[in-house]
């Protein structure tokens, strides 16, 4: 199913995104998440690369087991930095032959010792539009926002400019970045409106569960910390099992009001941990029935 049909009837979305196990690890090891997962009902989960990029070909089987094996949506990601025309055509009809008919469309980074200039493909744009102009037409696209802005823009200005040109380029839907402070998510999705880019916009939500995943995140992303989450993380440091709980509780506090103030999805980094996702939604499901009208 397309998501962008999905996201024209279903509000609030819910989805999963899930990464592959490492290159040494057997494939097999992803399945209990998927299977977990399926029983909290997404809308559909998404599935990245792997570390640094890597594990393409088993992003495409793993999104194809989301979909053949276990009946759900999936949405492979799909990045077009360093790639060849013929490359990105290749993955797009092996995705097609095994019933995938959604990606999300994302820059990556150039490969080691290749320029970005090197590429045909400088911007996620530039993926979409050789998508939408070849018989890959039909594909729900899916692509990034950035509430605090691309690390590599000069400003909120030119980030939506970027945004903007993903849309006209054909992208039906869009996931942000992970963030802590919703009041910065609330400001974006003004912005992003009086832009008009009118597609849905599904809110990123991640768990933090404990203080290296704080590094990495802020070194990857540069998501800010608002003083009440330092507060939190500060104060939990040294008690991982004190750290997790909080975390949880933090993400779920997250969704509640973003849901209340109206947001059009979530989606959550579940880190490949399926027991975090359950007792979120568990906590969730009076308030998603209620929104849904169930």
């Amino acid at each position: 199913m397309f998501i962008r049909d999905i996201l024209g009837r279903t509000r609030p979305a819910v989805s999963f995104e899930i990464f592959p196990p490492k290159p040494e690890t057997p494939l097999e090891t992803i399945f209990d998440t998927i299977a977990a997962l399926r029983k909290l009902s997404p809308d559909f989960i998404s599935v990245t690369y792997g570390a640094g990029g890597s594990s393409r070909e088993r992003t495409g089987e793993i999104a194809s087991a989301v979909q053949n094996r276990w009946g759900l949506t999936s949405l492979a990601h799909l990045t077009c930095m360093g790639s060849a025309p013929s490359e990105i055509e290749g993955v797009m009809e092996k995705l097609e032959q095994e019933g995938v008919s959604n990606i999300l469309a994302l820059r990556g980074d150039p490969r080691p010792g290749e320029e970005r200039a090197d590429s045909p493909f400088r911007y996620a744009a530039d993926l979409i539009r050789h998508v939408r102009k070849g018989h890959f037409r039909d594909f729900s696209i899916g692509a990034a926002a950035y509430p605090e802005g691309h690390p590599e823009c000069a400003s909120p200005e030119e980030d939506l400019r970027h945004l903007r040109e993903k849309t006209d380029a054909g992208a039906d839907f869009l996931i942000t970045q992970l963030f802590f402070d919703n009041e910065t998510f609330f400001r974006f999705m003004e912005n992003v409106r009086a832009a008009g880019i009118a597609v849905p916009v599904l809110a990123g939500i991640m768990p933090v569960l404990n203080t290296r995943q704080i590094g990495r995140i802020v070194s990857l992303c540069g998501a800010s910390i608002p003083p009440k989450f330092a507060r939190i993380m500060s104060r939990y440091e040294h008690s991982p099992t004190a750290l997790a709980e909080a975390g949880i509780a933090y993400a779920t506090e997250q969704i509640i009001d973003l849901l209340s103030w109206g947001a059009e999805g979530i989606h959550l980094y579940t880190m490949n941990r399926p027991d975090v996702a359950e007792r979120i939604m568990g906590s969730l499901s009076s308030v998603r029935d209620t929104l849904t009208g169930n």
